[in-house]
């Protein structure tokens, strides 16, 4: 599983990143996550706001924070 997160480096961010590798520790998966802050990388996707999460190419979620335990929802 590939697991990218979308952002600048604002709080905001940082707190999608750190929910994210809490969501994916609890649930004992296989995933590589990777840090996305390069603009032009971003706007490929067709963020406009961020963060925003992406698993295995596809956007699931922008323009707000997940609890890890939504972010749980997401990756099962």
């Amino acid at each position: 599983m590939e697991i990218k997160i979308l952002g600048t480096g604002c709080p905001s961010c940082r707190a999608l990143e750190e929910a994210t590798r809490k969501a994916v520790m609890e649930m004992n998966l296989d995933a590589d996550i990777m840090k996305v802050e390069d603009m032009a990388e971003i706007l490929n996707y067709g963020i406009m706001s961020t963060p925003a999460l992406v698993v295995d190419g596809k956007i699931i979620l922008k323009g707000r924070v997940a609890s890890a335990e939504e972010i749980k929802k997401f990756l099962k």
